[in-house]
């Protein structure tokens, strides 16, 4: 496939992040030669970039054509679709389009940012809300998922309509939200969709994903059979619906609600101010909580991850001003993401430890995913019936498996696609046409960088082999500082040996390498490399200091 591409006459679909991975999520459609990006996400980095957090898409495909660069359209508040705004979409500087709930979230962050002025943000403020930018007409279409406003988008363009799904699920009873109809959505088929780009998460569960109203009933079953006890709900902060049934649960069991966790005080503020969450209990301070009879508080909390500074993790640690003993009840109202099993695991063995009871939604039912199982999947092909499938948000497995099922519920076309595969839905036989460069960029502290840079690369050598410091002073011992190496009392010896070796290994030079500064730091650093060897089975890094000479 061609490396580089300039669209014309024809209607492409890119992603430069979310295919092959879930989170990350940036989508461009080009139509005659413009550019529409839908969402602009981020993820996080677990151990695979020490000392980093934050992971984006790289933009570059699209930086360099920002003249052609039309707006943002972003279909839902969770991070992996709109985390990486503040960062890029000054730098953009096109207009952003999203529902109010979306737009207040996008707003404080661009605010924190000292953005907020820089970047126009468009406020669709009516269900099915339509929009014309370019070449593209787009209607917003309300469908469930675990958060408020989560939207599909129907794209029109002079070659047809791509229905692009966002995150969804089907739910009967959503709690927040009243989600597109069946009768809409096959009103929309019958118009004809020439594509589907649809989220691929769950498509190797074959049940459907559940409803929140479920969930409902689920906690409000489970709080209640633990009356006299104190009990901690963890969940999803962005999940307002969760938060919704909550409120509900804790005044129908007769207990005050305490919320541990500055992202669910953001949501709660947030879905508030935009007309959710009317009825929900002033929370009560945690002096209060504590105060009260264990059985007349239900503790809403952060940290269902693991992530070691939410509330739930100084918890379990015995750090944080509310406080569970033996006997007393967490509930984690979340699913385990994959890469948190670990962090999950040491917050649940502590726990465990103090002699507190955990339910998770293995044993109990507290919580739904967010996203379609296979039921759900076909449901959506035969009443929409596109001729051509896209799938996107997910692993390449989860992506070639929804392709299949496509196939299976005849769909004409389905094409699995990467970040930067250049995909042409029309005119002509859909598939990959080209392929342009994609990767990952990272914050790392306050600088964006690419993820492959040497930085990082230098970071995950020291932290698997360790990092040895040899200075160098004319008429002096080798100085050496050795770190991360498994020594221990052995470390004096080493040092003495490896002083040995670099002073050999130096006096060995001939010549004018003798006279040489590069000669004898590389022989002074390959010395140590391989005492550190011989002594520990690692290959630090070294660094030689010369004083007086060029290092």
């Amino acid at each position: 496939m061609k490396k580089n591409y300039t669209p014309e006459n024809e209607l492409l679909f890119l992603a430069l992040g979310g295919s092959g991975e879930i989170g990350m999520n940036v989508n461009l459609y080009g139509c005659d030669g413009k550019w529409l990006m839908v969402d602009l996400g981020m993820t996080f980095s677990g151990n695979e970039y020490p000392g980093v957090d934050l992971v984006f898409a790289d933009l570059e495909f699209i930086e360099e054509r920002t003249k052609d660069l039309l707006g943002i359209v972003l279909t839902h508040a969770h991070e992996d679709h709109i985390g990486a705004v503040p960062y890029f979409a000054g730098e953009l500087g096109v207009p952003l389009y999203a529902t109010p709930f979306t737009a207040d979230l996008v707003a404080r962050k661009l605010e924190e940012a000292g953005l907020l002025g820089e970047v126009e943000i468009n406020i669709i403020e009516e269900d099915h809300g339509k929009i014309d930018i370019g070449p593209f007409t787009v209607t917003y279409l309300p469908l469930a998922h675990s958060i408020a406003e989560g939207n599909a988008l129907l794209i029109e363009t002079p070659y047809g309509k791509v229905f692009h799904t966002g995150d969804w699920k089907l739910d009967e009873e959503p709690i927040i939200g009243e989600p597109t109809t069946e009768e809409e959505l096959r009103a929309i088929g019958d118009d004809g969709v020439l594509a589907l780009v649809c989220d691929s998460t769950n498509v190797f569960n074959p049940s459907p994903s559940g409803s929140e109203g479920a969930v409902h009933r689920g906690l409000m079953d489970e709080v209640a059979k633990h009356s006299g006890k104190r009990v901690l709900v963890t969940t999803f902060a962005s999940n307002v619906a969760r938060l919704q049934t909550l409120g509900e649960v804790a005044r129908e069991t007769g207990r005050q609600l305490c919320v541990a966790g500055r992202s669910l005080d953001r949501i709660i503020e947030v879905a508030q101010d935009n007309g959710y969450l009317a009825d929900f209990p002033k929370p009560v301070d945690f002096d209060t909580a504590m105060g009260l009879p264990r059985g007349e508080v239900l503790i809403l909390a952060t940290g269902g991850q693991g992530e070691p500074r939410a509330a739930l993790s100084r918890i379990a640690d015995e750090n944080h001003p509310l406080e569970l003993t033996r006997g007393d009840v967490v509930l984690f109202s979340s699913r385990q993401i994959p890469g948190n099993e670990i962090s999950i695991g040491k917050v649940q063995n502590a726990l465990a430890a103090r002699g507190i009871t955990m339910v998770t939604d293995r044993q109990s039912m507290i919580h739904v995913s967010g996203h379609p199982g296979r039921p759900e999947l076909e449901a959506l092909y035969s009443w929409l019936k596109p001729e051509v499938l896209v799938p996107v948000h997910g692993e390449m497995r989860h992506m070639l498996e929804q392709g299949r099922l496509g196939k299976e519920c005849q769909i004409p076309h389905a094409v699995v696609q990467g970040n930067g595969d250049i995909v042409r839905l029309a005119p002509g036989d859909p598939g990959r046409i080209a392929q342009i460069h994609s990767g990952r960029l990272i914050l790392d502290g306050d600088i964006i960088s690419p993820a492959d840079g040497e930085a990082i690369a230098m970071r995950r050598r020291i932290a698997h082999e360790g990092v040895m410091v040899v200075v160098l002073a004319r008429g002096e011992q080798p100085f050496i500082e050795a770190l991360g190496l498994p020594l221990d009392e052995d470390m004096p010896e080493f040092i003495e040996e490896t002083q040995g070796d670099i002073l050999k290994a130096i006096g060995k030079l001939k010549g004018k390498d003798a006279r040489d500064p590069a000669a004898v730091h590389e022989a002074a650093r390959l010395a140590a490399r391989r005492a550190a060897r011989r002594w520990a089975g690692k290959s630090p890094q070294v660094r030689v200091v010369m004083p007086g000479a060029a290092n």
